[in-house]
């Protein structure tokens, strides 16, 4: 079984049920199912065959549930990828990814068109109508352009799915990497399906749940726990195109909504519109809390105000994601990312990969039907994460008596933005490309609404270099979210003898100005 098939086998058991509600137009499994079919034949009939790599380069909407369902009902390999990227980011991971065919939004064609000659092996350019005035009479990308829209209608029902086995290759998630360069963690048709399936099962969301997706599509979170799991259970989800609070609890309200999972920062954003909102939060029986570790007291206050359980959990793109959650059926115990889910075992080891004893630190392991399969072309990189069956997750962390888990400490140098991951190389690279940089070095600074934002420490060669003018050449070359906030200039960044910037020194400076 597979997530396709699961679907399938909805469709034809409850076809009138809702499968999804976008701007307030309800979609039924049956229709769902249809477009499904139709886009998967259209895209057979476009050449596009089992293993091809399609990449999806669109935010939350029908689109992105079509588009990934009928790459997967025709055995692509599908590859989600931020919408709010540039460029230069897109290229780097549609040709490492061997991307084929890319599915986006109308007026985000205009980011391809200086990258396509770097993108020989994308072959057509899928274009999702958003309803704005798009002139693309003009673009250089109109020879390889298709519309989604009309591949759906002339696209045929009738669309026989090739056979899928279960360790079959279904997407390529990249995550940023501590090379600066984002790896493909390879997750197989079993990786999903199972993830998805034993995260229903452990949090109990069922065929009368409506979930609110208001996470980001493309991050692996909101694809198992908003998407996947009520989907294959005969679920509703409620898709917002981008996350607000009055567009939560309006829908939340309107749509009988059971079920919103969000990071920390958007339960912080709800928690600030609460006193005139809490009403319209009666009908959620669960919250899920990931992302990144959620304050006790931010936890604690949003339990009040709502009257409502937040299970936190913990998970990560190689692990499809997730590997803990909180219990419903035990004490929810605050601070902690809770225990093993159904299927999936984790433990806390020392650098021996020996477990260690209950209360001790040490690296964090996991192992189960959901751990990937490896990392798309990098073998070296695939053997560190993966030893005899495990997954090293590279995050410290504690389990307690009752088998709960806590994490420690993230990965040594991740920045946590508002949910988001963002590897302090990654922005270090861009920003010694800069002529007039000589030395950088970027930590996160703890911020209460967004978690961390991004700090950056640089020695220049020209005195009349600004901060304005760094910030604005990282803005044409990095996602917002990874764009440094507050630039610090010293004349020389703090190492060690070997000559190694020690990050944890400038972490303390920080602290000092605070």
């Amino acid at each position: 079984m597979n997530l396709s098939e699961k679907l399938s086998r909805t469709a034809r058991e409850n076809p009138k049920k809702t499968a999804y509600i976008f701007q307030d137009q309800e979609t039924t499994y049956q229709e769902l199912e249809g477009a499904i079919q139709k886009f998967a034949s259209s895209l057979k009939e476009l050449g596009y065959k089992k293993g091809d790599h399609i990449a999806i380069v669109v935010g939350n909407s029908p689109y992105y549930v079509i588009g990934l369902y009928g790459a997967l009902r025709l055995g692509a390999v599908v590859i989600p990828i931020n919408p709010l990227y540039t460029p230069s980011e897109l290229s780097y991971i549609i040709s490492n990814g061997d991307v084929k065919g890319i599915i986006t939004m109308d007026f985000l064609l205009p980011k391809f068109e200086p990258i396509a000659e770097l993108l020989p092996k994308v072959e057509h350019y899928i274009s999702c109508e958003s309803g704005e005035e798009v002139n693309l009479s003009d673009s250089s990308l109109k020879p390889q352009l298709h519309s989604f829209s009309q591949l759906l209608q002339s696209g045929s029902v009738e669309f026989n799915a090739p056979k899928m086995e279960e360790d079959d290759l279904a997407i390529v998630l990249y995550t940023s990497g501590t090379t600066g360069k984002p790896k493909g963690a390879m997750l197989t048709h079993k990786n999903l399906y199972s993830n998805a399936q034993d995260v229903a099962n452990y949090l109990a969301i069922n065929n009368e749940d409506r979930v609110i997706a208001a996470l980001p599509m493309f991050h692996v979170f909101c694809l198992t726990v908003s998407l996947n799991a009520p989907l294959l259970n005969g679920g509703t989800i409620i898709i917002l195109p981008q996350f607000s609070p009055a567009d939560v609890f309006r829908m939340a309200k309107n749509h009988q909504a059971t079920v919103f999972a969000g990071v920390p920062t958007m339960y912080n954003y709800l928690l600030q519109s609460a006193k005139n909102n809490k009403a319209d939060f009666t009908g959620i029986r669960l919250c899920i809390s990931g992302g990144a570790a959620m304050p006790v007291a931010l936890l604690k206050s949003f339990e009040e105000a709502f009257n409502v359980s937040v299970s936190e959990g913990y998970g990560l793109s190689e692990a499809a994601p997730v590997t803990c959650f909180n219990p419903l059926n035990r004490p929810r115990k605050a601070g902690s990312i809770g225990t093993n889910i159904v299927n999936v075992e984790n433990k806390v080891v020392d650098e021996f990969g020996e477990e260690v004893e209950p209360g001790e630190i040490g690296e964090l392991i996991v192992r189960g039907p959901n751990v990937m399969k490896g990392y798309y072309k990098l073998p070296e990189e695939t053997s560190i994460a993966l030893k005899d069956g495990w997954l090293y997750t590279g995050d410290m962390a504690r389990m307690d008596d009752e088998g709960y888990f806590y994490i420690v400490d993230r990965k040594k140098d991740l920045i946590i933005v508002g949910g988001y991951n963002v590897y302090p190389r990654e922005v270090e690279e861009v920003l010694y490309s800069h002529p007039n940089v000589s030395e950088v070095a970027v930590v996160g600074v703890p911020q209460p609404d967004t978690g961390e934002s991004v700090m950056a420490f640089v020695v220049v060669d020209d005195p009349i270099i600004t901060a304005e003018t760094l910030t604005d050449f990282c803005k044409e070359n990095l996602a917002k979210y990874k764009v440094p906030t507050e630039i610090e200039f010293l004349k020389e960044l703090p190492k060690n003898t070997t000559g190694k910037i020690l990050r944890r020194n400038l972490r303390e400076q920080i602290k000092n100005y605070n």
